[in-house]
């Protein structure tokens, strides 16, 4: 496979101008590509359709509890093209919309309804760093990986410091902390470094997955403002050890303020970076599924972006069909540190699991933010440094959309990857959604099968046709339409899905449904608006 500038460039002129009508012949003649190719593209992303549609408001669990469909109405009533939108990974300042890709944050009903009198509508950039809690600020120096409460610095002294260990040693190190991804899966971070180091095609590529949008997660976005040199650091330090002489950022398109952060901290950090290392940006266009690795791979393509059936892994036919290390935001932001420190002291923060976490934490409690903690905190713990819940705890989902419904007896469960797997649920982004007994469990549940059901890319049947049926069974239990029938097959459906899916949203699409059924039955019997007692 060879790199094509050409099939790169397809995305990049469609968003000058979005899908309107004759665009996809335009881009056609000017890349070469076929013209269904480019429609196809075009099409697949959400940010491209030329829809008409000037304000998008969140329509995920966090944005709903504070107001969502509120925004959403008033903006419909003041005659704005008003649509909702999955998650802007802004939980922790809900609502949250989206004017000309930048999120708008702490926007009320009446500020809406006045801009659209005025007839101006339009981004104001600065509401993006609108930025929610973070801490712990009083721990010690030592006990931290990331430090969004301090100022970023610019000196490359772990970059230095990892040039002197030599490539087999920075390896070693990230083995010994025991770092595991932190954008989901959990792999540990020192295999695919061993891998990409010791492949021996040439060119080799490291990528940064920034296309943060599991619900309830905006960890990632909170490192971009507030720490980018540790992101560029730890992508210089993992480019000079597997030997890659590119380095390509990809950010949701939603991000169009991290982005400007990020570049400004690259021009500043330019000084101490190897000169021939080359960073590249790439926009995503809102596709959830670009999340996955080998998805957004194919996006930075200029393609569709849908998930490839593996092996082959990226390490060995990656970006290009080439060796490729692909980290997500947190994983990488850990290793200036790591290399700093060494690998046993991070290991050393974690309480049942190596390394501190980024919690994300939203919905019904007082201080929604991020929180780096050791990995294996507890659910009070973390409702503890964000300042308790609103209400009771009735029901909480540890990792996002992803990871389903816990009841509140599970509170004491760490916070982590082995010891969630154990109870059918997932720690994933960790980004934490509290729900009191006030909130409406069965209206969150359809929250997140409505997302799942909207972002599948519908490539794999399984997941195309399984996220429908699971979403349909809720609302037609809800009508009461016959629909029992169907929620008793959703075991057989969650299954067909996780075996017949070639990434992991066809096994994460029916998990909030399932734990639902497992946790929460009295939902489904509950007349609709009700919320049901716990257990």
């Amino acid at each position: 496979m060879h790199r094509s500038d050409d099939q790169r460039r397809v995305l990049q002129l469609l968003r000058e101008t979005g899908l309107a009508p004759g665009e996809a012949a335009r881009v056609a003649r000017e890349t070469a590509a076929p013209e269904a190719e480019v429609y196809g593209a075009g099409s697949f992303y959400h940010l491209l359709r030329d829809d008409g549609v000037q304000l998008r408001v969140c329509s995920g669990t966090p944005c709903r509890l504070r107001g969502a469909d509120a925004l959403l109405a008033a903006a419909r009533r003041s005659g704005l093209a008003a649509e909702p939108c999955s998650c802007l990974a802004a939980c922790d300042t809900a609502p949250a919309v989206l004017v000309d890709r930048v999120v708008q944050q702490g926007i009320g009903t009446a500020e809406i309804e006045v801009a659209a009198r005025a007839g101006e509508l339009a981004a104001q950039p600065d509401r993006e760093v609108l930025r929610g809690a973070i801490g712990p600020e009083d721990a010690p120096d030592d006990s931290l990986a990331i430090h969004l409460h301090r100022e970023a610095e610019f000196d490359g002294a772990a970059l230095q410091w990892a040039g002197g260990l030599g490539a087999p040693a920075v390896i070693d190190e990230i083995e010994a902390s025991g770092l595991q991804g932190r954008g989901g899966a959990g792999f540990p971070a020192h295999v695919k470094w061993r891998a990409v180091r010791e492949a021996r095609s040439l060119p080799k590529y490291v990528v940064l997955n920034a296309d943060e949008g599991e619900p309830g997660t905006f960890k990632d976005r909170e490192i971009l403002l507030r720490r980018p040199d540790r992101v560029l650091e730890g992508l210089a330090i993992a480019a000079q050890t597997v030997g890659a002489g590119e380095v390509h950022l990809y950010l949701r398109g939603e991000f169009e303020t991290p982005r400007r952060i990020l570049q400004e901290a690259l021009a500043r950090f330019a000084p101490v970076l190897p000169r021939d290392l080359v960073f590249s940006f790439h926009a995503g266009d809102g596709a959830y599924v670009c999340g996955e690795e080998t998805a957004l791979l194919e996006s930075i393509e200029g393609k569709r972006g849908m998930p490839r059936i593996k092996p082959p892994f990226p390490v060995e036919h990656g970006l290009w069909g080439q060796p490729t290390l692909v980290h997500n935001v947190e994983t990488i932001a850990c290793v200036p540190e790591i290399v700093k420190r060494g690998g046993p002291w991070f290991r050393g923060l974690g309480r049942s699991e190596p390394g501190t976490k980024l919690y994300c934490i939203s919905g019904e409690v007082h201080r929604p933010g991020t929180y780096e903690l050791p990995l294996g905190t507890t659910l009070d713990e973390l409702l503890l440094a964000a300042g308790g819940m609103e209400g009771e705890l009735r029901a909480f989902s540890p990792g996002g959309a992803s990871s389903g419904f816990l009841p509140a007896s599970y509170r004491s469960v760490p916070l982590d990857f082995g010891s969630l797997a154990k109870v059918g649920s997932m720690l994933g982004s960790a980004g934490v959604i509290v729900l009191s007994r006030d909130a409406d469990l069965r209206e969150a549940l359809l929250d997140q099968l409505r997302f799942f059901e909207e972002e599948s890319c519908g490539q794999c049947a399984p997941c195309r046709i399984g996220t429908r049926y699971l979403h349909e069974a809720v609302v037609g239990a809800e009508a009461e339409t016959g629909a029992g029938p169907r929620l008793s097959r959703a075991a057989e459906v969650a299954w067909e899905m996780n075996e017949g899916s070639i990434c992991g949203l066809g096994a994460a699409a029916s998990k909030p449904l399932t734990s639902a059924l497992e946790h929460f039955p009295e939902i489904f019997a509950a007349s609709p608006g009700h919320g049901g007692a716990e257990e």
